[in-house]
């Protein structure tokens, strides 16, 4: 993935769900796909949060330890904890490592969470308060002075971060964007707002307007289409039990792209069409992925470029050499775009 930083893409992996590991094996599986990733040129990785999940602040620690310049993307849902919080964890791991970090907003979740933590707000009102939020924990990092901020949801006078925060490692953004209200928030905060992807078909040419953007997808591609399908099957087979734990998932989230990829996803036409869904109709991966030989998964990965997408979360890797598969696809879909 050596080219993408240059055409200005920045590209993430993602842990795997705390779920999917056991704790013997977990903290050495995570530093294996950490260093994975640095090798293969990520920016960053992205540390998932919920009730089910471990403690993203740990986790991210843990990458930090392991590699030399991966950025962990934390995960961060404000029903956890108060925004000075958030801003004293960015500046500690800044003090004690030289690190950036980038800050994944959450605002939503499972409806069971949610009603656990007695958080009942409205979908649209989580963003409003997502705003503050991050609002709080932008303006600390940004200066050595005491600050205040007086809003609907938080409120804070002559606050001060002590020890400020370096300008060079002030975290990058993301917000979800797969709803009206959390595109507002990301433009609002001058975030990258990150959607979970139609097919690149589906768009028009540069939909995104020029505001920072990104996707989340996953990739299996081999030299052959033949190849990447064989491998894609045996790594993500029909499961009955998986699709009915999807149809569960489905009705205690309210989240728009929960909703938007299972519509997209009763078509049922695969037909081997690069854009594959069975991953996450079978509660397998939490986004659609990319199929095919790498030239025609490049192909794919040129259009959404061409659409404007110029960040990409890919899905937790399974092997060293998957990272390398999806190295040739970026490499080949760089080559593809404009300078």
């Amino acid at each position: 993935m050596s080219g993408a930083p240059h055409h200005g893409l920045k590209i993430f992996t993602t842990c795997p769900p705390s779920a999917l590991t056991r704790p013997q094996t977990c903290l050495a599986q995570l530093k294996d796909i950490a260093r994975w990733s640095e090798d293969a040129g990520c920016e960053g990785i992205l540390v998932f949060t919920d009730n089910g999940q471990l403690d993203p602040w740990l986790v991210s620690q843990a990458i930090i330890e392991a590699t030399e310049r991966l950025c962990p993307l934390v995960a961060v849902q404000s029903a956890y904890m108060h925004p000075y919080t958030v801003a004293k964890m960015i500046t500690t791991f800044a003090h004690l490592y030289g690190r950036r970090l980038y800050l994944n907003m959450v605002a939503g979740g499972f409806k069971n969470d949610l009603a656990a933590l007695n958080d009942l707000t409205p979908h649209d009102e989580r963003y409003t308060r997502l705003v503050e939020y991050t609002t709080v924990i932008q303006s600390l990092l940004r200066t050595s002075d005491p600050m205040s901020f007086e809003g609907r949801y938080y409120k804070v006078t002559n606050l001060k971060l002590t020890p400020p925060l370096p300008a060079e490692l002030m975290p990058g953004v993301l917000v979800s964007g797969s709803s009206d209200a959390g595109m507002q928030a990301a433009r609002q905060l001058e975030a990258i707002a990150v959607e979970y992807p139609k097919p690149p078909a589906e768009y028009a040419a540069a939909a995104v307007n020029g505001a920072p953007s990104g996707i989340r997808i996953g990739v299996i591609a081999r030299s052959e289409d033949a190849e990447a399908w064989a491998a894609a099957r045996a790594r993500f087979p029909e499961d009955r039990k998986g699709q009915l734990t999807h149809q569960l998932a489905m009705k205690v989230s309210d989240s728009s792209w929960h909703r938007q990829l299972s519509d997209l996803g009763k078509d049922g036409a695969e037909a081997e069409n690069p854009y594959w869904l069975v991953p996450f109709q079978n509660y397998k991966a939490m986004c659609p992925y990319l199929v095919g030989s790498y030239d025609r998964v490049a192909d794919e990965v040129a259009r959404y470029v061409d659409i404007g997408y110029r960040t990409f979360i890919l899905d937790a890797p399974e092997s060293r050499d998957e990272m390398r598969h999806t190295g040739v696809v970026f490499e080949r879909a760089v080559a593809r775009c404009p300078a």
